[in-house]
């Protein structure tokens, strides 16, 4: 009998030592949340403030409440970055093609004074501004000499500011998901979803939205359960760090912005 038992233990022990060891900890899974076009209501944008966690707010210089919006923003803790507007945007701010790089400076200075507390800046539309070498180029060693970061929005598929922040060693990262291209509760939390399943999938997520009462009632509902789906909201600063400037494989290859 007591052979018998030896064996066996010899044979489970054995068994035990080929098995594929059990994971002790899941991959991680991060998500950030940008909210643009902020600065033109008050009473709306304050319900963004409210959202439970690391909230980026968008502003936008040419509204309202640009500064005053910003000023609550900082003071609330969250991470204020300017919402630039560009080509095909108009008003007194925004970025064109035909621009001088002169005028796009002057423009530039004007939209960071317009917008206090600002830690970086992505783009307001522009889908032909942000498809300009000569431009993203030369602002994306502006952002560097500033000390700040670069997100690149992706409203076209022709952008190359996330390629021309990597080559610099810019601070910078680029949108996955936006939240609300369909202004309904069912389309936006379908697009949430989005963003958390490719979470899983690729590491990381960056969404989107915009302070529309639809979106904000999809995330007032939803992000307090993220911690139980997995998944880990950081801030857009860490966020980058977590990307290390890398490209996922839907906007490059080996992690080099196409």
């Amino acid at each position: 009998m007591r052979l018998r038992f030896i064996l066996g233990l010899l044979c489970c022990l054995a068994g035990a030592a080929h098995a594929e060891p059990a994971k002790a900890t899941h991959n991680k899974a991060y998500l950030t949340l940008i909210i643009d076009d902020l600065g033109q209501n008050l009473p709306r944008d304050r319900r963004v403030l409210a959202l439970p966690g690391p909230v980026t707010t968008a502003i936008m210089p040419d509204t309202p409440h640009a500064a005053e919006f910003a000023r609550e923003a900082h003071r609330a803790g969250k991470i204020v970055i300017l919402h630039m507007p560009m080509d095909p945007a108009t008003g007194p701010f925004a970025w064109h093609p035909d621009l001088p790089i002169e005028e796009l400076e002057k423009r530039l200075n004007a939209a960071f004074k317009a917008v206090p507390y600002t830690a970086g800046i992505n783009n307001h539309m522009g889908s032909r501004m942000t498809a300009q070498q000569p431009a993203m180029a030369w602002l994306m060693a502006d952002l560097q000499r500033r000390h700040k970061f670069f997100v690149d929005s992706r409203t076209s598929a022709q952008t190359v500011g996330a390629a021309e922040a990597q080559k610099i060693g810019l601070a910078s990262v680029s949108r996955d998901v936006f939240l609300d291209d369909e202004r309904t509760e069912a389309a936006i939390f379908t697009q949430l979803q989005t963003a958390i399943n490719l979470a899983h999938k690729q590491g990381s997520a960056v969404m989107i939205g915009h302070p529309y009462p639809q979106t904000l009632a999809v995330l007032e509902r939803e992000l307090p359960k993220l911690k139980a789906q997995g998944i880990d909201w950081i801030d857009i600063k860490m966020m980058i760090s977590v990307r290390s400037n890398r490209a996922t494989a839907a906007h490059g290859k080996d992690g080099v912005y196409r």
